[in-house]
């Protein structure tokens, strides 16, 4: 805990002469893959690449196997987690089209930071997994959650206070577009920015109409962000927006130099998106920036074509540092430092994080504004090392980084044991 000035007992002094001393980052949107796709990624490593870019909080997304859509997968991936972080974190929960008020309900009460409705991915019943698809020819695949499914538990959510957070992309503009992927700008196609506004703008007006806090995850257009802003500011509707590093710092020209990196749902795109995104953190209508941190392995991702490659990158451990240098670039350093501490620990009503105050828990970070750091596959801790950033020079460098007042990483190695992270749920 970050104590009030005056006495205390037997106090270890670090020298901070010459850094910034930041609050510990909170990423809200980050895939551990564990349980079910440990060769992927696990606790372990995710939380280390965590603790070494300064982020010590982490809120994990529901698509593990099994999905958690019931307060006892909920507990199961609670007791997982806390036996393999290093740092803290948090869990959503999983909307299906066949989830109940009562379903939501329960996975609120059991402490799910939010709930999270994917858009256009269907559920195998089998597995018991989100599935990359919209398709249904399979009788084991249940139809993903639509508007009517937000409609119908947007009363509940309301009533409960709960976050619902949407993977934007309308499904059945998906289903129009879809084509072979023959190059990068086939991924354009089949998944355009209009699929993305459609989905924002319709999610929204439920949001309004039932009263339920909403949070667009993702938003990766100027489209997107357009029908996102005008449901804050004209439509009354209590909505937050979070974009991804990626979004911020790359194009589609980046597929050059990166290749499959760049194959994510929804698509990196154009320039003019990217400055959209860039003019909206120094406006303040951006809210939060989250990774979508999400590995795979080697062979799904660069064995492949565009056709058979899997969405996501690797990116928690640069999102500090990206933002850093971001702020830097526009002039704009307390908006991108606040999107990644307080406005996430705001929204998420994360009590103790995302501030340097008394009372708070003691997430620091202590950054050489004079620094230098590369980001290279070798120095990437995630199971998964080759992300969009590759090959990036940040202007900053993370000496230490502290978790609840105890040294977690320093200079770019993990200084502490895995187990020690707590869940964190969300305050009144």
């Amino acid at each position: 805990m970050i104590a009030a000035p005056g006495p205390a007992a037997g106090p270890a002094v670090v020298d901070c002469r010459g850094l910034w001393v930041l609050p510990g980052a909170i990423d809200a949107h980050v895939h551990s893959r564990d349980p079910g796709f440990p060769e992927k990624e696990d606790w372990t490593t995710l939380t280390s690449a965590a603790a070494v870019g300064g982020v010590t909080t982490v809120l994990d997304m529901p698509n593990t196997v099994p999905g958690v859509d019931t307060p006892e997968v909920f507990a199961a991936k609670v007791s997982i987690a806390g036996s393999r972080a290093l740092v803290d974190f948090g869990l959503w929960g999983l909307v299906r089209s066949s989830s109940t008020p009562e379903a939501i309900a329960g996975l609120l009460a059991a402490g799910a930071v939010g709930l999270k409705a994917f858009l256009g991915y269907a559920y195998h019943r089998g597995r018991r997994a989100v599935t990359y698809t919209v398709a249904l020819d399979d009788p084991e695949l249940e139809a993903p959650p639509g508007y009517d499914t937000i409609a119908r538990l947007g009363p509940e959510l309301a009533r409960r206070g709960g976050l619902l957070a949407v993977h934007a992309e309308d499904p059945d503009i998906l289903r129009h577009r879809a084509r072979h992927l023959a190059d990068y700008a086939d991924v354009l196609r089949a998944r355009p920015a209009e699929a993305e506004a459609a989905a924002v703008a319709a999610t929204c007006r439920l949001a309004g109409a039932h009263g339920f806090r909403l949070h667009l995850v993702h938003v990766s257009s100027a489209e997107g962000l357009a029908a996102a802003t005008a449901a804050k500011h004209h439509q009354g509707a209590d909505v937050s927006i979070e974009t991804c590093p990626q979004y911020l710092w790359a194009t589609a020209d980046d597929y050059r130099r990166v290749g499959n990196a760049l194959r994510m749902n929804p698509p990196v795109r154009e320039r003019g998106d990217q400055g959209a995104l860039r003019a909206a953190l120094v406006e303040d209508e951006l809210d939060t920036v989250g990774t979508d941190h999400a590995p795979h392995t080697d062979a799904e991702k660069f064995a492949v074509d565009l056709d058979h490659c899997h969405p996501g990158s690797p990116g928690v451990q640069t999102l500090l540092l990206s933002q850093l240098q971001l702020g830097r670039v526009l002039g704009a350093t307390e908006q991108a430092i606040n999107a990644i501490t307080a406005n996430v620990a705001e929204r998420f009503r994360l009590a103790g994080k995302g501030r340097l105050e008394p009372g708070a828990d003691a997430d620091l970070v202590l950054v050489d504004p004079a620094g230098w750091t590369l980001a290279t596959a070798e120095s990437m801790l995630s199971r998964q090392r080759h992300g969009v950033l590759e090959g990036m020079a940040f202007d900053f460098a993370i000496n230490q980084v502290y978790a609840r007042g105890e040294l977690v990483a320093e200079r770019g190695r993990v200084a502490a044991e895995p187990g020690r992270g707590r869940l964190v749920r969300p305050g009144p």
